[in-house]
């Protein structure tokens, strides 16, 4: 048996390092280390309870808003209010943007471009991968990059700048939006979803949110995807390569739900187990973090309001600063795929009951999700009424335990609040990449990332596997947020 160790990856966020042990020129085992410690927990202690919403944004600068809408929901489950139907609105346009620009960015810029390299010359799509998707040379950067610039002013006009915004705030939303405002916002959303319409899947968003079935994408992709199509382009490759077979890991998906307006969520929260007909509901008390394989002090399971952030970094078989988030003490994985799958949308199932997740089916998900969310936006912004509150105050008490329970671009984000004597006592995040990325718990068991690169075949030349590239990005790890 021999060791590969990879790292650091490009086109990733943050620092990552995979050790791979190989046996009969297969991936045997995995570990993942988040090598990066950041230590946002103890910052927070002590401090007032609403600096959180100043310092958390800093844990990250591409999901800094997921963090701004946790920290809020914390803070407004800590305080007991409600936003007004504006404030739900806004909040969620803000959330909603940053997390499409995120899966805007992962597709165009992140994923795509390994399938432009040399070692897959000769496929039949390779000419036209190349010339859409290679790195600097391809017109993908150049065709996108002001599009997404473009969409991302809708953050300007929702939230004042981005990122790092402080518009999020527990009782809603500090910018209010005018009628001069929701006209602008249209617009920027119009054109975007013409670009997406045009370029990315080159058919109606409408069309793409109804297919219902593995057997109507197929229709779809041979009978009214352009060959224009990046969407039809990355379907194309998809089945060339057979990536619906890898990169499987847990099949237990959760979801904190996404996107709430008039206390219905876009997207349920909920948990979704392969082989069950209908999401059931995810319990926050069910969670808990496992620090045996990490490198801090705590070893036992802990929900996160009991949970510590208290580094050792010389602890024994320890190879990690991230902990390992359980559910039930069973193994979970989230994101867009997760996100759909708890949802109940009907192509996404089909397309886990024949293969699980693996690198296919989570990008497409991401995929999906512009079809879905983008009319949304635009029904938000229709029913902003200016003029009316954007915000709801309150008062921080003396004494809670609150969580706040979001989505971000990743998957499921969670904030623990602990108040004491009106300070925080404790403050524990649990983030996507946390969940995905997990190491080994106390019992042995790998996350998910280490899981779905289990059995993958490593040809004798490789050093870094073209394999393991697709299956790290599938999951599109944001390693900046996952040490908390």
């Amino acid at each position: 048996m021999s060791r590969l160790v990879l790292g650091p990856f490009n086109r990733v966020e943050g620092d990552l390092e995979v050790t791979l042990d190989i046996d009969g020129g297969r991936i045997r085992s995995a570990r993942v280390n988040s090598p990066l410690y950041r230590g946002f927990e103890q910052i927070l202690a002590g401090k007032d309870p609403r600096d959180a919403l100043v310092f958390v944004p800093r844990i990250c600068g591409i999901c800094s808003v997921s963090q701004s809408a946790a920290a809020a929901a914390a803070l407004r489950d800590a305080m007991g209010i409600r936003p007004p139907p504006n404030g739900e609105r806004a909040a969620s346009l803000v959330l909603a943007t940053e997390n499409l620009a995120d899966h805007f960015t992962h597709f165009y810029l992140f994923f795509m471009a390994d399938f432009a390299r040399e070692a897959y010359a000769g496929r039949r799509w390779f000419d036209a991968a190349q010339a859409r998707f290679k790195a600097v040379k391809g017109s993908a950067a150049a065709d996108a990059l002001p599009a997404r610039a473009a969409f991302l002013q809708m953050m300007g006009l929702l939230a004042g700048k981005w990122p790092h915004s402080l518009s999020l705030q527990p009782g809603g939303s500090a910018r209010a939006i005018s009628s001069a405002d929701k006209i602008r916002l249209f617009a920027l959303l119009s054109e975007f979803r013409s670009w997406l319409e045009r370029r990315l899947f080159g058919d109606r968003l409408e069309v793409i949110a109804a297919l219902d079935s593995a057997q109507a994408l197929d229709n779809w992709q041979a009978a009214r995807a352009p060959a224009s199509s990046d969407f039809r382009l990355f379907l194309e490759i998809a089945d060339d390569l057979q990536l619906q077979d890898l990169g499987r890991a847990s099949d237990l998906f959760i979801s904190n739900g996404a996107y709430t307006v008039d206390q219905a969520a876009l997207f349920a929260r909920g948990r979704w187990q392969l082989g069950e007909q209908h999401a059931r509901p995810l319990d926050p008390a069910s969670i808990t973090e496992d620090a045996h394989s990490a490198w801090m002090a705590d070893n036992l399971p802990l929900h996160p309001h009991r949970g510590q952030t208290l580094p050792d970094a010389d602890k024994a078989d320890a190879y990690t600063w991230c902990k390992a988030p359980r559910l039930d003490g069973a193994v979970a994985e989230c994101g867009a795929l997760a996100r759909q799958l708890v949802d109940g949308h009907p192509l996404m199932r089909d397309l886990a009951v024949a293969s699980g997740g693996n690198v296919r089916n989570r990008v497409i998900a991401r995929l999906l999700e512009f079809a879905r969310v983008i009319p949304a936006m635009e029904q938000w912004i229709r029913e902003i009424q200016p003029g009316e509150p954007f915000c709801t105050q309150g008062t921080i008490p003396d004494e809670a335990e609150s969580c706040g329970l979001v989505e971000a671009a990743r998957g499921a984000l969670g904030h623990w609040l602990v108040i004491r004597k009106g300070r925080i006592a404790n403050y524990q995040i649990i983030a996507p990449t946390t969940w995905n990325f997990s190491p080994r718990d106390a019992g042995g068991t790998p996350g998910p990332l280490e899981q779905a690169l289990a059995g993958i075949a490593i040809g004798e030349h490789e050093r870094v596997p073209l394999a393991v590239q697709h299956v790290v990005r599938s999951f599109d790890p944001c390693m900046v947020c996952t040490v908390h």
